[in-house]
């Protein structure tokens, strides 16, 4: 077993939420402040870390995703079935694209915005049993799709210069990696996958991943109540130990960006009263700012 990370003790409670599926937590460095999505809800968090204080904003589908824009107040949001552009002060919806709308059963699961403003996004049955599950590009004209045939999916995330994209089959416990070129110009253009991680042998399910600045990839394993520390290598370098086990996500955040701020679930754990709270510890690492997608037109 990986031994610990240094950091400042058992991770803390950041905002008790109690999300039923808590998710895709993102560091707003404009505004000192994390947003993530309950699924379940489905509703958008948002987090004023100076402040102390947390508020939800409900939505008219299940939401998988918030990613930055130019407005502070104004998210993209991954619905059910469609892009969009969500204010979290008047509610207000501006559609960006529809997703996948010859599969109805599908949702939207997770994303990341890269350097060139692509935002990744990754597809799946809402009901996590169809292999209907895919990973997807908006360049803000149109979505295509790069891969798909999975039952779960998480990221897609990026490397620190945005030249590899790693995607997550969660049920076959695989990280892959690709190559990326420049988007600017059209589609975006991807070199062929390779087996990145093989997380057969690890306990739990891999979810989301955050990456640090040094391309360590820090890897939520749903169901065993930690996250795992793998080096761009493939090495495993260490672990958070989490004091519940659904956790789905992490994200860098604070002034620094070397706090940890991580999404868990409390759909299957009823009993537990730390369950889908977001939760926040210091590590040795730090991250980077995350991108804001400022949509075309």
């Amino acid at each position: 077993m990986a031994a610990a990370i240094r950091h400042d003790g058992t991770p803390a409670i950041a905002a008790a939420c109690g999300a039923g599926l808590g998710e895709g937590p993102v560091w707003d460095h404009r505004i000192g402040a994390v947003l993530w999505v309950d699924i379940a809800a489905p509703s958008i968090w948002r987090l004023d870390v100076a402040a102390g204080e947390a508020h939800a904003t409900e939505l008219p589908e299940r939401v998988g995703f918030v990613a930055l824009t130019p407005d502070p107040d104004v998210v993209l949001a991954g619905l059910q079935s469609r892009l969009v552009l969500f204010d979290l002060i008047d509610r207000t919806i501006r559609d960006l694209a529809a997703v996948e709308p010859d599969l109805p059963g599908n949702r939207c699961n997770d994303a990341v915005v890269g350097p060139d403003g692509t935002l990744w996004f990754s597809t799946m049955d809402a009901d996590e049993e169809a292999a209907t599950g895919a990973f997807h590009a908006y360049d803000g004209r149109a979505v295509s799709t790069f891969a798909d045939g999975f039952v779960v999916t998480n990221g897609p995330v990026l490397s620190p210069d945005g030249a590899t994209l790693y995607t997550i089959d969660t049920t076959g416990k695989r990280i892959d990696a690709r190559p990326v070129g420049d988007a600017r110009a059209g589609a975006p253009r991807l070199g062929a996958p390779r087996l990145f991680l093989d997380l057969g042998d690890e306990e739990g399910l891999p979810d989301g991943v955050a990456v640090g600045d040094d391309g360590d990839l820090w890897i939520a394993m749903h169901g065993a109540g930690r996250i795992l520390r793998v080096g761009p290598d493939g090495t495993r370098r260490g672990m958070v130990a989490l004091p519940t086990p659904d956790v789905t996500k992490a994200t860098f955040g604070g002034p620094d960006l070397d706090t940890l701020y991580i999404a868990t679930a409390a759909r299957a754990r009823p009993h537990d009263r730390l369950a889908g709270h977001l939760f926040r510890t210091k590590t040795d690492a730090t991250g980077l700012p995350a991108q804001v997608f400022a949509p075309a037109g």
